[in-house]
C-alpha cells in the first residue's frame, strides 16, 4: 500500500532530516511518498529538502514563492498525493511518526479520516487554553464530537482529500468539511512532543481569522443549498423586534401623547426593520443564485449523459 505524507514547512531546517528518518522507521513494508511544501521559508529548509529529494526519489519538494499559509500548502499536497492513505503532519517534530501504524489500523477499521488528539499536550498555557476554547466552540457549533480539531497529524483516505478545497484557515475545520460530505470521522490519542527547534509560527491573530472561517464553514456546510434559512431567519427576527419596538412607541404616541422626536428607540426600531428586510432580500437573492447554479449543473449533467448514450449507440454490436 502506498502511503503519502504531506508536510508543510516554514523555517524548520533543524528538524527535517530527523523527521524524514523517523517516518521511514515507522512505515513498515509499505511504499511511500513524502511531499514537502516549502511555504516561503527564509532559512536553509529548502536546501535540506532538496538534498533529501536528490537521494530519495520518493521525496518531492514544492516551493512557494512566499508564505501562503498552511491551508494552501495542504491543498497543494492533496492535489499531488497519490497514496491510498494520506498523512498530514507538522515539520516541527511535535507530531511523533511512531503513531503511523495506529493511524493505519484505525483507517482499516473503516474510518475515512482519523484525526490525532494531543491528549497530553506539551505547549505553553497561553496556547493550550485558546485551543481548548476553539475545540469546544467548534464541537458545539457543528455537533461533531472531537477533542482536538486543530491537531495537524491526520490520516485520510485518498477519495476524501480529492474532494476537499482549502483556503484561508480552513485546515482547522477539515474534520467538519469531511463530515459534511458524508465521510466517517474519528480520532485517536497521539504522543505529542515538546518543541526542540525553532519557534511557533502562529500568533493570537490566527484565532480572529479562525472565527471568521468558522462562520464561513457554517455557511458552506449547512446553508450552501438553502441560504434563505440563514439570512431569512436573522432578517425575520430583526424585523419582528423592530416592529414590536415601533408598535410600542406608536401606542405611547397615540394614547399617551409622548413625543417621539427625541427617542433613540425610534431610530433603533426603524433600523431593525430596514436591516431585517435587507437580510430577507439577501436570502431570496442567494436562493435565486443557488437555484440557477443548480439548474446549470443539472443541464450539464444531462448533456454529458446524452453524449455518453449517443456514443454507446454508435458502437458496433
Amino acid at each position: 500500500m502506498l502511503l503519502s505524507f504531506i508536510i508543510p514547512v516554514l523555517n524548520e531546517e533543524e528538524s527535517l532530516s530527523q523527521l524524514y528518518s523517523e517516518i521511514l522507521e515507522n512505515i513498515g513494508e509499505h511504499s511511500y511518498e513524502i511531499i514537502f511544501i516549502d511555504d516561503g521559508s527564509t532559512d536553509g529548509s529548502f536546501e535540506i529538502m532538496k538534498k533529501l529529494a536528490e537521494k530519495d526519489e520518493s521525496v518531492k519538494v514544492i516551493r512557494f514563492r512566499r508564505n501562503f499559509g498552511k491551508s494552501a500548502a495542504l491543498q497543494k499536497g492533496f492535489d499531488l498525493a497519490e497514496g491510498e492513505i494520506i498523512f498530514t503532519l507538522d515539520a516541527d517534530l511535535q507530531d511523533n511518526p511512531a503513531e503511523i501504524p495506529n493511524f493505519i489500523k484505525k483507517i482499516e477499521e473503516g474510518w475515512d479520516l482519523v484525526s490525532g488528539w494531543k491528549k497530553h499536550r506539551h505547549d505553553p498555557l497561553h496556547k493550550r487554553l485558546p485551543s481548548k476554547l476553539f475545540n469546544a466552540v467548534t464541537a458545539s457549533t457543528f455537533k461533531l464530537k472531537l477533542n482536538d480539531y486543530n491537531c495537524g497529524f491526520k490520516a485520510y483516505r485518498k477519495e476524501l482529500v480529492k474532494e476537499l478545497y482549502l483556503y484561508g484557515e480552513m485546515h482547522r475545520y477539515i474534520p467538519v468539511l469531511a463530515h459534511s460530505l458524508g465521510y466517517k470521522v474519528s480520532e485517536i490519542p497521539v504522543l505529542h512532543r515538546a518543541r526542540e527547534f525553532g519557534k511557533s509560527k502562529y500568533g493570537a491573530e490566527r484565532y480572529l481569522r479562525g472565527f471568521f472561517d468558522l462562520l464561513t464553514v457554517k455557511l458552506l456546510t449547512q446553508y450552501s443549498r438553502s441560504p434563505l434559512y440563514l439570512f431569512g431567519r436573522v432578517g425575520l427576527y430583526s424585523t419582528i423586534l423592530g416592529f414590536i419596538i415601533s408598535l410600542y412607541l406608536a401606542i405611547l404616541k397615540i394614547f399617551m401623547g409622548v413625543p417621539l422626536s427625541n427617542r433613540p428607540l425610534l431610530f433603533l426600531g426603524i433600523l431593525l426593520i430596514l436591516g431585517g428586510l435587507q437580510f430577507i432580500s439577501m436570502g431570496l437573492i442567494s436562493e435565486l443564485i443557488v437555484n440557477r447554479m443548480s439548474q446549470r449543473g443539472d443541464m450539464e449533467l444531462s448533456i454529458r449523459c446524452t453524449i455518453n448514450v449517443a456514443d454507446k449507440e454508435d458502437e458496433p454490436t
